[in-house]
């Protein structure tokens, strides 16, 4: 008889559970329409489901269409109001620090570091903006600009001379060695140990179920992680043991405000930074740049009239063989349209997350407190009311319209206080990039180039491009 009782309240206390888990309680409104799904793991699993069209994710257009441009989910464990409205997007940048404060999943900050700027807040993340700016800002920029060249044109024609070459790979492994020699002056050629490699076993864990077991593509990625911050803990541990007379790199400066009397910086705060930044500066531009080839490929027409602006740049110097000047790089007009179209199409980042620090009325909805929101770069990016055939590569439609920062309808960069420090970092290496490759080559699909995305993170994989030199016409491939 107990047993039936007990069994009975057992039932009953599930069924109480899974019913509120199912129907979260909002005591200021009402919840936008959605869907938690299962206990603890919610719509973890659709959301992570692999895509393999250039569209907006399959998870965020069903419910799109079923629920509107705001819905609610649940994803690792945490209930999540996901928006594609450009409006609520841009009232979550506006009121950073105010009524929403940066936020990501915990398994996010055990890849990315629990003292990662993403995870930081007021003067801390002031602070560390500022540090970033002191590389990445544009007067530095501008000393870094002929390195930037210089390493293009002996990675092309190197590559030339290869018999294939992939070019993502190729161009990872181009900025990740010029990045780490800015920030760390590391040189993978004279190293015992390759940072990159454990990078690499990072990347392809990234977005994945986050399960840490053995064997799983979660659990590669924290292995990569401890490997590559053991590296970069030796590295800073060898400076201070050998400081340089003179300010060098990036490293250099960490020191100097680790040794500052009462300074905010911490080594775990520094050491997750570097971390952060030897990712951010390489992946997603590699990513951006390969993309833009495949696109250039497709499309002729642009390929065009992007080569007649970089000839027209080499016929006005007094000597066609200097390099590129900051006063030429602004003037990329046309390049700019180019990198804008490939950046919005690529939709590097899947989502922007943030945290309510009250609850928030929006549109006739109510999202408690401590809620998580996630903004999809995506959904806006791909937007058919903003948007003209919006799959449609078209650097056309940024004729005439400048960009100094993110927008309601236009976020590669992020926006509001946290837009992108690495930004102008991320265009320079791009338009040199294409002004190097066009202004001299000329190039062939050998192979590859399908495209995929998980979830909305999109490249093109194994794309194989023949090259031919204009100069003296001999083939090469990259």
């Amino acid at each position: 008889m107990w047993a039936l009782v007990i069994g009975a309240l057992v039932i009953i206390s599930i069924t109480h559970w899974v019913y509120r888990w199912r129907n979260p309680r909002c005591i200021n409104g009402k919840l936008p329409p959605g869907s938690m799904g299962l206990p603890l793991l919610g719509e973890t699993l659709q959301f992570f489901s692999p895509n393999t069209s250039s569209d907006i994710p399959p998870f965020i257009k069903k419910r799109m269409k079923r629920y509107g441009s705001i819905f609610k989910t649940s994803l690792v464990g945490r209930p999540v109001v996901i928006s594609t409205d450009p409006d609520l997007n841009h009232f979550i940048f506006q009121q950073e620090g105010h009524l929403f404060q940066s936020w990501y999943p915990e398994t996010f900050t055990e890849i990315f570091g629990k003292q990662n700027v993403g995870s930081l807040h007021g003067f801390m993340y002031k602070y560390l903006k500022n540090m970033v700016l002191n590389l990445f800002g544009p007067e530095s920029l501008k000393r870094m600009l002929n390195e930037v060249e210089q390493t293009t044109n002996r990675n092309l024609q190197h590559w030339s001379t290869q018999n294939m070459v992939e070019l993502k790979e190729s161009t990872a492994r181009m900025i990740f060695d010029l990045t780490a020699k800015k920030l760390i002056s590391y040189d993978g050629n004279n190293s015992s140990e390759n940072l990159r490699e454990n990078f690499v076993a990072f990347i392809q864990g990234l977005i994945s179920f986050p399960l840490n077991i053995p064997g799983t593509a979660y659990h590669k990625c924290l292995q990569g992680r401890k490997k590559a911050m053991k590296m970069l803990k030796n590295l800073l541990q060898e400076r201070r043991a050998n400081p340089k007379k003179q300010q060098s790199d990036f490293f250099d400066y960490v020191l100097e405000e680790l040794q500052k009397q009462g300074t905010f910086l911490t080594e775990e705060i520094a050491l997750d930074l570097m971390f952060v930044l030897l990712f951010a500066s390489f992946e997603t531009t590699s990513l951006a740049i390969t993309l833009a080839v495949k696109l250039l490929t497709d499309h002729p027409l642009v390929l065009k009239e992007l080569t007649e602006e970089h000839e027209r740049i080499v016929r006005n110097r007094e000597n066609a063989d200097s390099g590129v000047t900051w006063k030429e790089y602004k003037s990329m007009t046309f390049t700019f349209q180019v990198i804008n179209e490939t950046v919005r199409l690529a939709n590097i980042v899947p989502g922007i997350f943030r945290k309510t620090l009250r609850d928030i009325q929006f549109k006739g909805y109510t999202i408690p407190a401590d809620w998580a929101v996630m903004v999809c770069p995506p959904a806006v990016h791909l937007n058919p009311a903003k948007y003209e055939d919006p799959l449609t590569f078209n650097p056309w439609r940024w004729k005439g319209i400048e960009l100094n920062g993110g927008s309601k309808h236009f976020m590669a960069f992020g926006g509001g206080m946290r837009f992108c420090v690495g930004t102008e970092f991320t265009k320079v290496q791009m338009a040199v990039f294409l002004h190097c490759l066009v202004k001299k080559y000329r190039w062939n699909t050998i192979g590859g180039g399908n495209i995929v995305r998980t979830p909305g993170l999109q490249f093109p994989n194994g794309f194989q491009v023949q090259i031919i030199e204009n100069d003296n016409g001999e083939k090469g491939t990259a």
